[in-house]
């Protein structure tokens, strides 16, 4: 078993007797995530595993704030927001703008990418070392503003 998959069992044993009910809601969602792919996939994940089906819970939460703003829902938004305060507390430090920009410009340049057609050459570098720390679809937005059409 992985150090951030101890730290999230300690985490929920922790909300257990702080009568945390919120919290280990949350701590329980994530290891059914976990659960439910090491079951699918017949294997134990690593930490950079569980790292990218908590990045996948993040995004999930993401787009139901944005519908939820939409749908002008704004107490269902404000619970997907708190799961994603949980969330956080698993995940790498995040990626400042200025570090996203350098990354992008150096992977760029790196992958030798001259056209927006290029783009998964740039996006499969950036993948791994942004995984959990940066906004995917943010990082693409700034991949297609750095290449020429």
């Amino acid at each position: 078993m992985t150090i951030l998959l101890e730290r999230i069992k300690e985490d929920m044993k922790a909300a257990m007797k702080g009568g945390e009910k919120f919290r280990l809601g949350v701590i329980r969602l994530i290891l059914a995530a976990v659960k439910q792919v090491e079951v699918d996939e017949r294997i134990a994940l690593d930490a950079e595993r569980v790292i990218v089906v908590l990045d996948k819970m993040l995004k999930q939460r993401r787009e139901s704030i944005r519908q939820y703003r939409d749908a002008k829902r704004e107490d269902l938004a404000e619970i997907e927001e708190a799961e994603i305060a949980v969330l956080l507390n698993y995940l790498p430090q995040p990626l400042t703008e200025a570090e996203i920009d350098a990354m992008v410009k150096a992977a760029v340049l790196e992958s030798g990418a001259a056209s927006l057609k290029e783009m998964g050459k740039v996006m499969a570098l950036l993948k791994s070392p942004m995984q959990g720390r940066a906004d995917m679809s943010l990082v693409s937005a700034k991949i297609k503003a750095a290449l020429p059409a």
